[in-house]
């Protein structure tokens, strides 16, 4: 871990995201404990992301779509424009999460308007698709191709979260209908409730290597991991492998407990990979752990074993 890095690195900010753009700062946002709506900040340094202004982007709806449980946003530059992928609920009906866009009409997301772009499209024809519990989206690129990434739950509040995974047409539309990418095999990812969601994209070697997160989100909470080969076909279940064992979990000693949700960055030199994540430093929790603010954004640095696989150590 390098010196110039203390944990954790914004507190109470769950499923952080951290994005490095072409101008040099460090774009931070996250889950706030209020589910109440999108924060951002920036800084020129992972070190000074806790104490950088906040923005208040968007609120969330009174009622309706978008009233309830604001989860997981991600801050994206795409086509020469700003969007965030976020998930939302109504107040009505708590657990009906979708996954929703908001495009920023200038080119400083911090100040300038965001408007609302909707609930994410599914392809044409698609009919299975966000048709319950969606969330934790995330947007990458590979081969010319730009690649959607969520969870869905399919049959119900208490069902397994899966994640999907399709080709995007636009910012705001898929192209290809939903390609199941891992289901909550083993028993890890069964801790109180089956799930797989959170993912994040990493590529090195000619790999493309998805973290996800799994089980409830208490001290049980983990990450584990599926790869490919850059030139394979994504699409296809054929081309993707999962860990056999969690990559990230809980260590005891270290009281950190419960890491996962975990996006990709690199350090201020440019090139080191870097690993955000969110984690608690107790393990004992009153009430229910959703509504537990104490799940702080952290960093690691991300080294590579000899086959170029990605190595998660504290």
């Amino acid at each position: 871990m390098n010196k110039e890095y203390t944990n954790p690195i914004v507190l109470q900010r769950a499923d952080p995201y951290v994005y490095r753009h072409t101008d040099g700062y460090y774009y931070f946002t996250g889950s706030v404990p209020a589910y109440d709506g999108i924060e951002l900040r920036r800084a020129k340094t992972i070190a000074e992301l806790q104490d950088a202004e906040t923005f208040m982007i968007w609120k969330k709806h009174e009622s309706g779509e978008m009233s309830q449980h604001i989860w997981a946003p991600e801050l994206h530059y795409l086509d020469g424009k700003w969007f965030v992928y976020f998930a939302g609920s109504k107040v009505d009906d708590i657990w009906r999460l979708r996954p929703y866009v908001l495009e920023c009409l200038g080119q400083n997301p911090l100040t300038d308007e965001w408007v609302e772009r909707g609930m994410m499209q599914a392809a044409d024809g698609d009919d299975k698709t966000f048709i319950d519990f969606s969330l934790d989206a995330t947007v990458f690129e590979n081969k010319g191709k730009r690649y959607f990434c969520w969870a869905e739950k399919t049959g119900g509040q208490f069902a397994a979260s899966n994640l999907y995974l399709a080709e995007m047409e636009s910012p705001t539309k898929l192209k290809t209908p939903q390609f199941m990418l891992t289901t909550p095999d083993y028993d890890w990812e069964r801790v109180d409730f089956w799930v797989n969601e959170g993912p994040a994209v990493i590529k090195n070697a000619g790999k493309i290597f998805i973290t996800f997160s799994a089980s409830a989100t208490g001290a049980c909470y983990c990450m584990g991991m599926m790869e490919a080969d850059e030139d394979a076909d994504l699409l296809d279940r054929n081309s993707w492998k999962k860990s056999r064992y969690p990559v990230l979990k809980t260590d005891y000693e270290k009281k950190i407990y419960g890491p996962g949700h975990n996006s990709f960055t690199v350090a201020e030199d440019g090139v080191t990979p870097l690993c955000i994540y969110h984690a608690r430093p107790y393990e004992e929790i009153v009430g229910d752990p959703l509504y537990d603010p104490n799940r702080h954004a952290r960093v690691m640095e991300v080294k590579f074993d000899a086959d170029g696989r990605p190595v998660f150590e504290y």
